[in-house]
């Protein structure tokens, strides 16, 4: 059956994997991958320190190489180390390392946040780390300490979280350490990437029309109303320009009516001094006239008195 195939073969890559965590504790052992190729098995090997895997003169990878094949029955394995870029990303790493400060007699809480710092700061988008176990007291207890965004559930989950597990044996009993880490370079299904404008160009009758898309930014409308603010100050100092004239010329005319004033005013003073000695005259000669009247009237009276008589 092809299920069983399937069930020995992930027996096998478990036990191999097992097997090179005890044998690689010290170096920083961070995981492993098989590789079938027609030539026989590569076997690749993640380690913290890649100098203690392969040993003096390539001793422990031959030993390694010699296990693989007469214990786990590989074709022909071949052993490839290397070294891991970010240590503080590999959760079998750290994990170990909160293994060897446990170790040390550290509180785990300590511990935890320490190591998640250190997680956070290589860039990390979230980080769980869990200590189970008798912690506090007799009674045995759980500690879970999260910090940023790590998925849960689905396949993000299973597809970009990474997770790695160690034991620790200390006084109280054995104590369970659990880490799990989002990547930095993880991109997640619900991501939505904002594309820039795109210039399409159009072909009509030879000749090439090119359509740009309008988008109005902030940056656009911020432009434009400053532009708008520049132009309103300007009309502003203009019309405070032809303010200014106008009260110059509004000055200037006033004083020229001030001066037509008074030269108005001198000739028709002028004009009304004139006007009295022509009314005196007049009234002098009206008094003649009106004096010759009265004279020639009074004559015809006597006249005629006496043709009475």
């Amino acid at each position: 059956m092809i299920e069983k195939d399937f069930v020995t073969e992930g027996l096998k890559r478990t036990k191999i994997d097992e097997y090179l965590e005890n044998e690689l504790e010290r170096a920083g052992y961070g995981g492993m991958d098989v590789q079938v190729t027609p030539l026989g098995t590569m076997v690749v090997v993640y380690a913290e320190r890649p100098g203690m895997v392969i040993g003096r003169g390539g001793k422990t990878v031959r030993a390694i190489t010699q296990t693989l094949k007469n214990e786990f029955g590989l074709d022909n394995p071949q052993v490839e180390v290397k070294e891991v870029d970010v240590p503080e990303l590999n959760p079998k790493i750290m994990a170990y390392k909160i293994v060897s400060m446990l170790q040390r007699g550290m509180h785990f809480r300590r511990v935890a946040y320490s190591t998640i710092r250190r997680i956070m700061g290589a860039g990390a988008q979230g980080v769980e780390v869990t200590i189970s176990g008798k912690i506090r007291g007799s009674r045995s207890a759980v500690a879970k300490f999260v910090e940023g965004y790590i998925k849960k559930c689905g396949e993000p989950s299973t597809k970009f979280v990474k997770e790695g597990f160690a034991t620790v044996q200390l006084k109280p009993g054995v104590l369970g350490i659990f880490v799990r880490i989002m990547p930095p370079d993880a991109v997640l299904p619900d991501k939505v990437d904002i594309l820039p404008p795109k210039v399409e160009s159009i072909e009509k009758n030879g000749d090439t029309e090119q359509v740009e898309e309008e988008i109005t930014t902030d940056e656009t409308i911020d432009s434009e109303i400053t532009e708008e603010e520049v132009e309103l100050e300007g009309l502003e100092e203009l019309e405070e320009l032809e303010d200014v004239e106008s009260v110059d010329d509004e000055s200037e005319l006033a004083e020229v009516v001030e001066d037509v004033e008074s030269v108005d005013d001198e000739s028709e003073l002028a004009e009304v001094v004139e006007d009295v000695e022509s009314v005196d005259d007049e009234s002098e000669l009206a008094e003649d006239v009106e004096d010759e009247i009265d004279s020639s009237e009074e004559v015809p009276e006597e006249t005629s008195d006496k043709e009475d008589d």
